[in-house]
């Protein structure tokens, strides 16, 4: 019997993505087995600090794909948004999962949504595309970074008596825990990150067995999106030290993209109609007309004050 091993991070939604490649896997193909090895990243080692001060790309795959390059492992599972846009030569995306709603969420105390916190209410998040968007929309309120799994913040949200949290829908769903949304927030109130909701398989771009296994795994609705929406990263050179924000919406065939400062105070945000042909084209258009109406600035100001 064939085995797959396969890795991934070691957090109950990191398990729970790679557990659902596996089944995939075993499921569609009989006689192939699967393997789950647990990788340990940077991202997962330092949990005291907030992302955008530990570094920036591939926090959270760096060492999985060192292991995939090493022979150690077949394919390697993640989520999307991790990924960083340029991937180690010789590794390739081979699979996207169907993708899982793409919103954020809010989990407050007391079943409040965002417009109803108090002023001076804390809010805590992890993310920076998430605390420009909320200081855009909520100046008044007290926000602070959150680190750890799902559980560990829920934990962390009581503790520390914070009037909520933001993340993203897509895991508090896949892990069961949807009841606990005080409110999602659609892409017109808070743009979510690139390729959110979605589940990337990757793997070595010479191992055409392990591409043949996956092929129908992949959701083409799904690679349109993030082909899109990680072009415009791209162009943009962004990753978790810059907010921004990009949804591909098949509903009106567009991708509306955002760059905000690090304070909130200026967002800027635009659409393009998307093709579906040339996704990436797509997503590079948006990005230049950004650039051109101020992007480039806010980007520039981000870079001179992490140098």
């Amino acid at each position: 019997m064939k085995k797959v091993r396969i890795g991934t991070r070691g957090s109950q939604l990191a398990l729970y993505q790679a557990n659902a490649v596996a089944d995939y896997i075993c499921g569609s193909h009989p006689g192939v087995g699967t393997e789950i090895v647990k990788i340990k990243t940077t991202g997962d080692k330092v949990l005291d600090s907030p992302l955008s001060k530990i570094g920036d790309k591939g926090l959270f795959t760096r060492e999985i794909e060192r292991a995939l390059l090493d022979g150690e492992i077949d394919c390697a599972v993640h989520s999307l948004k991790d990924l960083p846009t340029e991937l180690p030569q010789g590794l390739g995306i081979i699979a996207f999962s169907a993708r899982e709603d793409v919103r954020d969420a809010l989990i407050a105390q007391d079943g409040m949504k965002l417009l109803e916190l108090p002023k001076g209410a804390t809010v805590a998040t992890g993310s920076l595309r998430r605390r420009s968007q909320l200081m855009h929309l909520r100046s008044d309120l007290n926000l602070v970074d959150i680190r750890g799994n799902l559980n560990t913040r829920l934990r962390k949200l009581q503790e520390e008596g914070y009037a909520g949290m933001i993340l993203a829908f897509a895991g508090i769903k896949r892990l069961g825990m949807a009841d606990k949304v005080t409110e999602v927030l659609n892409p017109e109130t808070m743009l979510p990150a690139v390729g959110q909701g979605i589940i990337a398989v990757e793997a070595r771009e010479s191992d055409n067995g392990m591409k043949e296994l996956m092929k129908g795994y992949n959701v083409q609705e799904s690679e349109t999106a993030a082909l899109a929406e990680r072009a415009f990263l791209a162009r943009l050179e962004g990753g978790c030290q810059v907010p921004i924000g990009v949804y591909t919406s098949f509903g009106d065939n567009s991708v509306r993209g955002m760059v905000a400062s690090l304070d909130g105070e200026t967002l800027i945000n635009g659409t393009v109609a998307l093709d579906q042909k040339n996704p990436g084209k797509t997503g590079d258009e948006l990005a230049r007309k950004l650039l051109t109406l101020g992007a480039d600035k806010i980007l520039e100001e981000i870079r001179s004050a992490s140098a």
